[in-house]
């Protein structure tokens, strides 16, 4: 029988959890600059927005519920070089979770995009069409 290691003090935690590397982060800009307290992380598994100064609220979306990913880019946004994702997944809290004015926009589709089939191909997650 194992014996315990050390009694837990107040906020201790008897596990850890290992957190996925960073793949890309970005904030939201405004005119090609980003001044916004809206940011956007894609790790291995999932891909997550937080917003908020004072207060802080986060989104996720894990990659094997991803069904479609899109792009949008208006005259404006081209002129600034950013552009709007539209990420829509099978999550019952975030079905749809937009990355608005994110820099070079077509790079990353095309990596959250390989990201979430890796993610499918890895749970062996099929979707009938």
């Amino acid at each position: 029988m194992a014996q315990p290691s050390k009694p837990l003090k107040s906020g201790d935690f008897a596990v850890s959890v290992a957190e996925d590397p960073v793949l890309w982060t970005d904030r939201k800009r405004v005119l090609g600059l980003p001044l916004s307290f809206t940011r956007y992380s894609l790790t291995a598994n999932k891909l997550v927005l937080n917003t908020g100064f004072m207060s802080l609220h986060e989104e996720e979306v894990r990659l094997y519920r991803v069904r479609d990913i899109s792009l949008t880019r208006t005259l404006g946004e081209r002129l600034f070089g950013v552009g709007t994702i539209t990420v829509y997944s099978s999550d019952k809290s975030t079905p749809v979770l937009q990355l608005q004015n994110v820099k070079d926009p077509v790079f990353v589709k095309e990596l959250i995009h390989k990201q979430v089939e890796e993610n499918k191909s890895r749970a062996r997650f099929r979707v009938g069409e």
